[in-house]
C-alpha cells in the first residue's frame, strides 16, 4: 500500500508539473441509474421534457455514440472508476466488489490536489476510495426516507431519496475547501426499479396516455433464443410493486403489456423529473457563485434501458437501448454550445479524460482513451472505429439473461452467446446452446431481425469476428 500511495502520489505530481500554470477545472460528474437518453429531451425523447439537464447540452456537447462495456450497475461503475475492462477489475457482477486498494481515478485527482466528494448511490460494495468526503446509500438505498453512510457512519434520513442526494452534494459544495479544485460524483439513485416517485411529481401525466415504442410488442422473431428466453417483458415479468397495483383477473398478451407499460413508464418518468429539478439545482449553484466558466459538468447513467424498446424493461443485453448512454458536458472555456458528437465513446474513457483535464498523467494500466478532443470537434484520426462488449451474468437473476460478448462498429453489431458460465462469478448453472446475432444498424437500427449467415453479410460477418478478436486480445480478455 506504501509504495501503490508512493506511485500515485508521483503520478500526480508528474501530472502537477506538466499543467503547471494552467487553470485547472473543476468537475462535477452526475450519474444516474438506469436514465436512458430516449428518455432525454435533449436526445429528442418523444414521452418527456428535461429542461435542467438540456442546460448542459445547450452549453456544451451531446455524446450521440457513448457505449457502456458491460450493461449492469456494479461493473459499470468500476469500470468508470479505473478505466478498465470488468474482468481486469473484477467487477463482473452486482456481486462483485472494487478493492479499495485498486488504483482509481478518485485517488489519482486527490494526490493530484482536488478535494474529492462523492454523494449517492456507490454499489461497488466496499467503503469508497480516494474521497476526502463520501455519502453513499447502503445497496441499492430506498426512495423514501434512506440510510445513508457518511464516512463510515450510518444514519437514517426523513425525505425523498433524490432531494436528499441534492441537499447533500450542494452543502458538500458550500463546505469543500476553496483553495482546491474539485472532483464531485453525485450519484443519484433514481430512476432505478421500483420507480418510486416524489411526492411532487406524484400525478405528474394522469390523464395522458404515454407514446409506446414501435416494437412494445416484439414477438423476438428473427432473432436468437436469448432473446425469447429473457425475462423482462413488460407486464408478463413484473410484480406489484412494479405498477403499484393489482393485476387485472384474465388480462393477458399485448393487452397486458400495454396496460403494464403506462403504469411503468409513468412512474418512471416521474423519477426522472426530481433527478432534473436536482441537477437544475446544481446548476443553479454553479452560476451563483461565478463558477460555471471553470467548472466542467457531466450528465450520464450507468448504462442504458429498455423503456418498453423489445417489449422489455431493465438492461443487460447489447442491443442499443441496453447498450447506449447518455452523456452531456458542458465547459464553457473549450466547448462551443450546442455541440453534437458522433465519435464512438465508452464509459472505459470517462477516467482517462478527466485526467486529462487535469493536467495529470494518465496510468499505463488504463484501458481507456482521453476525448477530450473530441469534445472540441478535434477527432483524433486514430480514433476507435469498433466498441468491445462483455455481459457475464449467465442465466442469474430474475431476468434469465445468457452471458454473452460482441463488438459494435457505427455499422453492424456482432453478438455470441456462449452458452455457459465459463469464467462467470455467477450462479447461473444452465449451459445453453451457443448463437450468433449480426445486424445491420443502418438498414435495421431497431435491431428486429438478425442476419447472421445470410451470404450477403458473409464478408462483414467475417471481418466482424476478426475484429472481436482483435479486440479481446487488445483488452486482454478470455474467449469462451
Amino acid at each position: 500500500m506504501q509504495r501503490r500511495d508512493f506511485l500515485l502520489s508521483s503520478l500526480a505530481g508528474a501530472g502537477m508539473a506538466r499543467g503547471a500554470g494552467a487553470r485547472r477545472p473543476n468537475i462535477l460528474f452526475i450519474m444516474a441509474d438506469d436514465h436512458a437518453s430516449h428518455a432525454i429531451s435533449a436526445y429528442g425523447s418523444r414521452i418527456n421534457r428535461t429542461p435542467n439537464i438540456d442546460r448542459i447540452a445547450q452549453g456544451g456537447v451531446r455524446m450521440d455514440n457513448c457505449f457502456c462495456t458491460n450493461s449492469i450497475c456494479t461493473p459499470s461503475r468500476g469500470v468508470i472508476l479505473t478505466g478498465q475492462y470488468s474482468h481486469i477489475t473484477g467487477v463482473k457482477t452486482l456481486q462483485d466488489p472494487l478493492d479499495p486498494a485498486r488504483q482509481n481515478v478518485a485517488k489519482l485527482l486527490q494526490a493530484g490536489g482536488y478535494a474529492t466528494g462523492i454523494v449517492g448511490k456507490w454499489h461497488l460494495h466496499k467503503d469508497p476510495a480516494g474521497f476526502d468526503y463520501w455519502n453513499i446509500l447502503p445497496g441499492q438505498g430506498a426512495y423514501y426516507d434512506p440510510v445513508f453512510i457518511e464516512n463510515g457512519e450510518k444514519k437514517k434520513h426523513q425525505g425523498y431519496c433524490t432531494d436528499l442526494i441534492g441537499d447533500f452534494s450542494l452543502n458538500w459544495l458550500k463546505g469543500r475547501p476553496k483553495d482546491k479544485p474539485f472532483f464531485l460524483m453525485c450519484h443519484h439513485k433514481a430512476p432505478h426499479r421500483n420507480w418510486q416517485p416524489g411526492p411532487k411529481y406524484a400525478h405528474l401525466f394522469d390523464g395522458q396516455t404515454i407514446p409506446e415504442p414501435d416494437n412494445l410488442f416484439d414477438d423476438y422473431a428473427h432473432r436468437s433464443e436469448a432473446a425469447h428466453r429473457a425475462r423482462m417483458r413488460v407486464g408478463e415479468n413484473m410484480n406489484r410493486n412494479d405498477v403499484k397495483t393489482d393485476f387485472p383477473p384474465g388480462l393477458k398478451g399485448n393487452d397486458l403489456r400495454r396496460w403494464a407499460y403506462q403504469l411503468y413508464i409513468k412512474d418512471y418518468l416521474r423519477c426522472v423529473q426530481s433527478v432534473d429539478d436536482n441537477v437544475g439545482r446544481l446548476l443553479d449553484y454553479l452560476k451563483a457563485e461565478n463558477l460555471e466558466q471553470d467548472t466542467i459538468v457531466i450528465y450520464t447513467s450507468d448504462q442504458g434501458f429498455f423503456l418498453g424498446d423489445h417489449g422489455w424493461f431493465d438492461k443487460r443485453f447489447m442491443y442499443e437501448e441496453s447498450l447506449r448512454m447518455p452523456f452531456l458536458m458542458r465547459y464553457p472555456r473549450e466547448i462551443k454550445p450546442g455541440g453534437l458528437n458522433r465519435d464512438m465513446v465508452l464509459n472505459l474513457d470517462f477516467a482517462e479524460t478527466f485526467l486529462d483535464y487535469a493536467g495529470l498523467k494518465v496510468p499505463a494500466d488504463m484501458q481507456g482513451r482521453s476525448f477530450r478532443q473530441n469534445l472540441r470537434g478535434r477527432t483524433p484520426k486514430d480514433w476507435r472505429k469498433s466498441m468491445y462488449y462483455r455481459y457475464w451474468m449467465h442465466l442469474t437473476n430474475d431476468h434469465y439473461v445468457a452471458a454473452h460478448y460482441g463488438v459494435r462498429t457505427h455499422t453492424h453489431k456482432l453478438i455470441y452467446y456462449y452458452g455457459k458460465p465459463l469464467g462467470a462469478t455467477g450462479t447461473g448453472k444452465e449451459i445453453t446452446p451457443p448463437e450468433w446475432e449480426l445486424f445491420d444498424l443502418k438498414s435495421d437500427p431497431r435491431e428486429m431481425r438478425s442476419v447472421y449467415g445470410e451470404a450477403e453479410y458473409a464478408k462483414v460477418q467475417a471481418d466482424l469476428t476478426k475484429e472481436m478478436a482483435r479486440l479481446q486480445e487488445l483488452y486482454r480478455d478470455t474467449p469462451a
